[in-house]
């Protein structure tokens, strides 16, 4: 049985993972959310205004009273600057398993960062909601974000061939996954 506890902060050596917070516009436009090939890559389009970026911020303000819902802004601690998010959703309460997504701005690639938060998500899907099963994926094209999940230690699954219709051409989506055991050894 899963225990949702909603999304709670997080430190790690250099991020803090939090919720997010209408204060962290600017920071999200400037540094990823406004970027078309950051936001490609989730499948998901850039938010080029302030009214735009607000409204998602709303939805994922409002969202934060549902204890099963689970988004972060990432945060570095030496800059206090959100520089990315990453979240735990498609959670599936019957089979206790759930997918995570992340994306960080280009600036702050190359850094770690994302393994570094993803290994937090990692332990907080298993240690305080109790998932057996977390799983995560990346398009064919997107090697930053296969390096970030060998990293982190997940297991090749299967490919979902033609998942994606991109710019004219059709685009493989990769999936891997880390069952309980495997997290605790």
């Amino acid at each position: 049985m899963l225990t949702h506890c909603g999304t709670r902060k997080i430190n790690t050596d250099r991020l803090l993972l939090r919720p997010f917070k209408y204060d962290d516009y600017r920071d999200m436009s400037d540094n990823w959310i406004g970027d078309i090939k950051i936001q490609s890559m989730l499948s998901e389009p850039a938010y080029t205004t302030k009214d735009e970026v607000i409204s998602l911020l709303d939805n994922y303000i409002s969202s934060y009273e549902k204890e099963d819902y689970y988004r972060w802004a990432i945060v570095e601690k030496e800059s206090q600057s959100c520089i990315g998010q990453i979240a735990i959703f498609l959670v599936d309460n019957k089979n206790h398993f759930c997918e995570i997504e992340y994306c960080i701005g280009s600036l702050f690639q190359r850094k770690g960062y994302c393994t570094e938060a993803v290994k937090e998500i990692i332990d907080y899907g298993f240690s305080k909601i109790n998932m057996h099963k977390i799983q995560v994926c990346h398009k064919e094209n997107n090697m930053a974000s296969k390096g970030v999940i060998e990293k982190c230690g997940f297991k090749y699954e299967g490919t979902l061939r033609d998942y994606f219709f991109i710019d004219g051409k059709y685009v493989d989506r990769f999936y891997y996954s880390m069952l309980r055991d495997e997290w605790k050894n």
